[in-house]
Parts: C-alpha cells; structure tokens; sequence
C-alpha cells in the first residue's frame, strides 16, 4: 500500500500504473483519462466520499474499472450542517451577531428584522437522496413543510417521508422560503441554482449550499442580497476552493459595506467533516477495495461496470 500525498495528477505518473486499487479522496484535481489508461491491473477505483465528478467515470468505463464511491459517510454531518446553517440565517443569530460586533450598530433585536416563525414556511430539498432525506426529516422535526424536486427519485419516497415532491424546479422555487441543495454535480445541474432561479424565489428567502460548488451561480448571490430578493445565504462550497480573492461573493462577503458581509456565510467545505465521519470514509473506502481485490460483489458503483476485467 502506497499513501500519495499529491496535488497535481502530473505527481501519479509511474506511481499508480501497478496499482491493483485506487482510493482517491479530496477533489483536489480530476483523475482523468490519461491515468485511467495507463492503470494495468487496477481492479476498482474508490472515491472515499460522496461525489464523484474528480474521476473520469467514462474512461474507466471504457477500461472496465468500476468506480465506486462512500455515499453514506457524512450523511448526519452535511444534513446536521445545512439545518445549522438555515436556523443561523433564518433566526438572524449569524446577522445580529456579524452587525452588532460593528460598534455602530444599535443594540436591539430589529437589526435583523424581519423574522418569520419556522413552524410553517417551506424547506425545499434540491436532491432527495440520503443527505436530501436526512435534512427533509430534520426540517419536518423544526415543524417546516418539506418540499423537494428531484426526479430521479422514484415514486413513494413523498409518502414514505410525509413531504410533498414538486414535479419541477420552478415550482419548488416559487413555493419555498429556504432552498438547500442536495443533489450531485452534473451537465444537468451544473448552475442549476443561478440569477434567472434566484429571482423565481420569494422575496427575502434563504439558499444553502453544501452539495457542490458548481451547482450553485455563487457570483449571482451579492446582487440577490443586495436587492433583498435573498435575506441569506450559507454556502460551504465552491466552484474553486480555495476561491480567489477576486471571486464575486468572496469579495462582497469580505466588504464590510456590502450587505453579504452580514448576510452571508462561507465554510472551507466542511459540513463532512467530524472525527467519527473520517474514519469511518477510510474504512468504508478500504472495504470496498478489498472486496474488489477478493472478487466479491461490489457496492455502490456509479459508473455501470459491476466486475472489473
């Protein structure tokens, strides 16, 4: 076993080519075609976490690799995270907090004025798979009508959950007071989330993003604050992280004149992360190799190939 420490794909030429299993973790850079091809006996490549856009799943496809991923490891964290976030924005704790540390500021619960009691506005669920479920089964425990739009999932969950499906995003939009994005980053929800949907949202709700950087337009979120069409937003995630100083949310979030530096949270992308959680990814993702190794039937492939060549 072989522990690669690398920050650039350049640094895994004649490292990798013998091996007999990959577990690639941080999305550091993408594993693409040109190392899948030079793999000569690797038999799965396992991505020790829940997304899988840093792995070229179609030549390792073409390659017969099965590429397999943890889905489950931080369920509880990255749901516990995206309710943390909403209550913060939603009771105004983080924007009294941001503003009453400005001495200017008066002293006085107003400063965050409007608030609205959560036991009855709408939480709407972009991707309702297991870190989508967990937070649709928080925000009904708050007391919240739980929306979502995901239609790759099959019918039933609504029922199995007591939540209500929208069968477009529109309609999610249109009805919810806080959005939270759960869903994976593809060509299909690549800036999903950008100014044209923001502007479907009520005015003065929420958006949390703690699913993928690129799912959400983040350069769209200082105008949308700026306007009052977004009262918040929490985001843990990036397009580029770390982003550059220059990036347009870093830069409005970082100016104590613009309304994002009270209204807008921003987290190193770690709603994963707990003690409990990392061990429990490294351990998942070696069991996945081992089984690959043994020959044994394989969980949780995403790239179709279900025994490697």
């Amino acid at each position: 076993m072989v522990a690669l420490n690398a920050t650039d794909e350049k640094e895994l030429v004649g490292m990798v080519e013998d091996a007999g299993a990959l577990m690639v973790y941080h999305a550091i850079f993408r594993l693409s075609e040109a190392t899948i091809d030079r793999l000569s006996g690797c038999k799965v490549i396992t991505r020790c976490g829940v997304g899988y856009d840093n792995v070229e799943l179609a030549a390792a496809q073409r390659r017969g690799i099965p590429v397999c991923n943890v889905p489950d490891y931080g369920t509880e964290e990255v749901a516990d995270s995206a309710i943390g976030m909403m209550l913060t924005l939603t009771r105004g704790i983080h924007v009294l907090n941001s503003r009453l540390r400005d001495s200017r500021e008066e002293w006085h619960y107003t400063r965050a004025a409007p608030l609205v009691r959560l036991r009855g506005p709408t939480l709407g669920i972009i991707g309702l798979g297991r870190i989508g479920s967990a937070v649709a089964v928080r925000g009904k425990a708050i007391g919240m009508r739980v929306l979502y739009y995901d239609p790759y999932t099959p019918d039933g969950y609504d029922k199995a959950l007591g939540v209500t499906r929208a069968e477009t995003l529109d309609e999610l939009l249109a009805q919810s007071d806080v959005v939270t994005c759960h869903c994976p980053l593809t060509t299909e929800t690549r800036h999903m989330v950008n100014a044209a949907a923001i502007a479907k949202l009520k005015r003065g709700s929420y958006l949390v993003n703690n699913a993928r950087g690129g799912v959400v337009d983040s350069t769209a979120i200082p105008d949308a604050i700026a306007s009052g069409q977004l009262a918040g937003a929490g985001i843990d995630v990036l397009e580029t992280e770390p982003p550059p100083p220059d990036h347009p949310l870093i830069a409005a979030w970082r100016d104590s004149d613009h309304p994002a530096h009270h209204r807008v949270i921003v987290n190193p992308h770690s709603a994963f992360y707990c003690e409990e959680g990392l061990t429990e990814m490294r351990i998942k993702g070696a069991q996945s190799c081992r089984r690959a190794l043994l020959g044994q039937p394989l969980r949780n492939v995403v790239n179709g190939v279900t025994v490697p060549k």
